[in-house]
């Protein structure tokens, strides 16, 4: 019997959703269509002057060998100092390994704590690859609905009724994608007392955590109790904070013997980071942080905007969200009409035909697990905002039942 031609795993997976909605987008627009995408996380903004400076200093200086696979020194000592700084929670070197963005970081998190037959708790909505990076691994993604009155904030309640003997990890994003929901710290420290009482790990991802509004704050698990320092992988990079998405670097924090064999791991698949994205990190990390600020101020600004925006089209409605730079409306009003003869029953429907109809690119609800809602990045200009809005009132008008 000849074999099939692709594994189990590889017939198991469910390619990016957000990933695939900008190709289809982009291919419209090289076809010359004046398509508005609201559809990938990375901000538009360029990467600091200073930041690009110190890639070009490294290449002038030759910095083209490999490097150790964790990280060149200066950058995980810089990561260490921007833990202490960021969530108060000191590391050494050797309990932080840089990868090749932020997602690979979590993913190698997954492989080196998860067996096959274990579970993974994953608040949704949630970003796309958790599941499937916990399926890859072996194990099976149980998810915890949150509530849209609640602004999709965790709770320690949820956690605890959804916890089995098989319960390995719980996934935390806060700020969150889709939705930019952030969990208050109280709720931090109740959900850190329970996974210390179970016995239960956390992967925090705080990739978003310089991007939040309004004055509310922020809390990582690993920083509730000494356990939970011991039992929290952290997870961030400098893709969404300066503006490095191409750049490629993340990293991962965490107890020594976990991170090492995440090292090991990376080792064996992708080697070491980049060099010259490792320089222009540790000048990301160590220089001058105005960038920071003034990209936050823009995006709140859009925030407000797109808010503005949505809240004229009938049939949307959409809570403020506190961080990140999406807006994940709820469009549950709009289906199962029809639009210039397109029925439309779902989240996908709706995107599929508002590209096709108007070119507004947006992401589905489903693959981020939920049926009622479509994920707009605001990470583009006001006047993209402005046109893309309009074009959706549009069509959103043209809904027959």
């Amino acid at each position: 019997m000849i074999p099939p031609r692709l594994s189990v795993r590889a017939q198991s997976l469910e390619p990016s959703a957000t990933l695939a909605m900008a190709a289809k987008a982009k291919a419209l627009q090289d076809a010359g269509h004046p398509v508005i995408a609201f559809t990938v996380g990375e901000p538009d903004f360029r990467t600091p002057a200073h930041i690009c400076a110190a890639a070009k200093e490294a290449i002038d200086q030759g910095m083209h060998k490999y490097t150790p696979v964790p990280g060149i020194p200066a950058l995980r000592q810089a990561v260490a100092a921007r833990l202490k700084e960021s969530i108060g929670v000191e590391y050494a070197p050797t309990e932080i390994v840089v990868s090749p963005g932020a997602k690979y970081s979590i993913h190698l998190a997954f492989q080196a704590l998860l067996s096959e037959g274990d579970e993974a708790l994953i608040p949704a909505p949630h970003w796309v690859s958790y599941p499937e990076m916990a399926r890859l691994s072996g194990a099976k993604p149980v998810i915890i609905e949150t509530r849209e009155e609640d602004g999709f904030a965790l709770t320690a309640r949820a956690v605890e009724a959804a916890i089995t003997p098989r319960t390995k990890l719980l996934v935390l994003n806060s700020p969150g994608n889709p939705t930019g929901g952030i969990t208050p710290p109280d709720e931090i420290d109740r959900i850190a007392a329970v996974l210390e009482r179970r016995g239960v790990w956390c992967v925090s991802d705080e990739i978003y955590d310089c991007l939040i509004y309004g004055g509310a704050a922020l809390r990582s698990p690993a920083a509730v109790s000494p356990w939970n320092r011991e039992h929290t992988i952290v997870i961030n990079g400098v893709s969404k904070t300066y503006a490095m998405t191409g750049w490629r670097i993340g990293w991962a924090a965490g107890p020594k013997d976990i991170l090492k064999a995440m090292d090991d791991l990376q080792s064996q698949s992708t080697s070491n980071p980049c060099s010259i994205s490792q320089a222009a990190a540790v000048a990301a990390l160590t220089g001058p942080q105005d960038s920071v600020a003034d990209m936050r101020k823009a995006f709140e600004a859009r925030r407000a905007h797109i808010m503005e925006q949505l809240a004229g089209i009938p049939g949307i409605a959409c809570g403020m969200p506190a961080g990140a730079f999406y807006a994940f409306p709820n469009i549950q009003q709009l289906l199962g009409k029809t639009y210039d003869g397109v029925k439309v029953e779902t989240p996908t429907d709706f995107c599929m035909a508002a590209l096709e109809k108007v070119h507004v690119a947006m992401v589905a609800g489903e693959p981020f697990g939920s049926p009622r809602h479509v994920r707009l990045s605001y990470a583009c200009s006001m006047e993209q905002i402005t046109e893309g809005c309009r074009r959706l009132k549009e069509f959103a008008a043209k809904g027959r039942p």
